[in-house]
């Protein structure tokens, strides 16, 4: 059994475990806030954004139904037609204390990069973030070409967010890449969030039967200018941008509400150890006096 003096050793030292953990979750909460004020600024206009490019594609499938022709649409939209060389950006963090999160986006690239190879393609991984690579290697990911520090250094920028996109397209062009995914995970609460894979170059919009009537309202007359093509070639570099920066900015809001939920059940617990160790500790000094006074007065009654 522990002696009274150990007891209050290791009390004081989960007493200041906590101050630490208490003291990172409050940092967290605070990034955290700021992620998601950015993040639900972000998302409304990327939502119109995608609206307008889906308008844009109707008009275009419309005149070559009714022209009978076939229009060359921008790169960014167009898809191989067997894509064989896939590029995997591993999204995580330089640091760990946040839960589970970097071993769930190493479990989702490993899984993706075994889809992919089942399928016969070629896989080429690009980590971005300490604990990406180390998460790969522990799952037996040998398939790693590059290793880089977090794209995110404090609060996202746009041009944090541009430097990345760069960086991913000369990817493409330099390893001749075919699709290009980002592995990473998307904010959905402050206590949920999902990890998946997301393809942005060249990028899906799919368009449903729910968005055949985007292009109508009441009987309004839509014109373009510039023309058609030209109004899509722009609008496609203005969501790649922007999609890029919504996809970091996830990333971001997930990790701070990552670590400050793993500080919260670590504050949680040390005050349960704490409680834990102060009653043993009261126990045994409670049985020392107890003990002591035995003793006394037995010594009394000899003399």
């Amino acid at each position: 059994m522990a002696s009274l003096k150990e007891l209050r050793t290791r009390i004081e030292s989960v007493k200041s475990t906590k101050k630490i953990t208490s003291a990172m979750k409050m940092v967290a909460a605070s990034k955290f806030r700021r992620a998601q004020l950015t993040l639900d600024k972000s998302e409304l206009f990327q939502k119109m954004l995608i609206e307008n490019i889906k308008k844009v594609l109707l008009e275009l499938k419309t005149l070559e139904k009714e022209k009978g022709i076939t229009f060359m649409l921008p790169k960014m939209l167009v898809e191989a037609k067997n894509p064989k060389v896939y590029a995997l950006f591993v999204l995580a963090s330089d640091r760990g204390l946040c839960g589970g999160y970097n071993t769930m986006i190493a479990k989702t690239a490993k899984k993706r990069i075994d889809e992919l190879k089942s399928q016969g393609k070629i896989v080429k991984v690009f980590c971005y973030g300490k604990k990406a690579s180390s998460g790969l290697k522990r799952f037996g990911v040998t398939d790693i070409v590059e290793s880089k520090d977090a794209v995110i250094k404090k609060h996202l920028t746009y041009a944090e967010a541009m430097h990345f996109l760069k960086d991913v397209w000369e990817t493409k062009l330099h390893y001749h890449a075919d699709i290009c995914e980002i592995v990473y995970s998307d904010f959905l609460t402050g206590l949920t969030r999902t990890y998946l894979s997301k393809q942005v170059i060249p990028f899906d919009i799919e368009i449903t039967e729910n968005d055949t009537n985007i292009t109508k309202v009441g009987n309004a007359f839509y014109n373009y200018l510039p023309d058609k093509l030209e109004l899509l070639k722009n609008l496609s570099s203005m969501y790649m941008r922007t999609s890029m920066f919504e996809v970091l900015i996830n990333s971001q809001a997930s990790e701070h509400a990552a670590r400050m939920s793993s500080m919260d059940n670590a504050t949680n617990n040390a005050e349960d150890m704490i409680s834990s160790l102060t009653f043993k500790y009261n126990s045994l000094r409670q049985s020392a006096i107890t003990t002591e006074l035995v003793e006394i007065v037995a010594g009394a009654e000899a003399m």
